[in-house]
């Protein structure tokens, strides 16, 4: 009889944070928006994971970090859907959806030369136009960004 039990390849996190359901080719970007290079922590990254939601997908677990509102907000920006495991003491205490918030302040740069967020010291300040396909309008120059378009300062 053949083993069929499945068995993790990564430890389980006492404490940090999961970030699951990454698209695969967002990986990356999402990784270098946590700052990974820069933690002294325990991290795991899974590329190409099967996915029964998305077919592939990524993953990143990082130990005993647990990251500001305005980093996921940055995730949301690049991977929608990906979910936020909080884990304490070997458990899930919180588990949430990444969702963009109506306004988008200071992490996104105007594509637009002429705005004047690129030619004076203005912070930069977009509305969601689109949340399912991520859809930026710039609120000085009125612009509009797609998910491919956009560059995080």
């Amino acid at each position: 009889m053949a083993n069929t039990k499945k068995e993790l390849a990564v430890a389980a996190l006492e404490n940090g944070t999961v970030i699951d359901h990454i698209p695969t080719q967002s990986l990356f970007k999402v990784v270098n928006l946590l700052g990974i290079k820069n933690l002294t922590g325990s991290v795991t990254i899974g590329f190409n994971l099967d996915s029964k939601k998305c077919g592939k997908k990524g993953i990143i677990k990082v130990a005993d970090v647990f990251f500001p509102e305005k980093t996921l907000n940055r995730i949301a920006l690049i991977a929608p859907n990906a979910k936020i495991n909080v884990i304490r003491g070997y458990e899930v205490v919180d588990k949430y959806t990444v969702t963009l918030p109506d306004e988008i302040v200071g992490i996104v740069k105007c594509g637009n030369p002429k705005c004047i967020t690129n030619n004076e010291p203005v912070e930069t300040h977009f509305h969601v136009v689109d949340r399912d396909n991520v859809v930026l309008k710039c609120h000085y120059c009125e612009r509009s960004f797609k998910d491919d378009e956009i560059e995080i300062i």
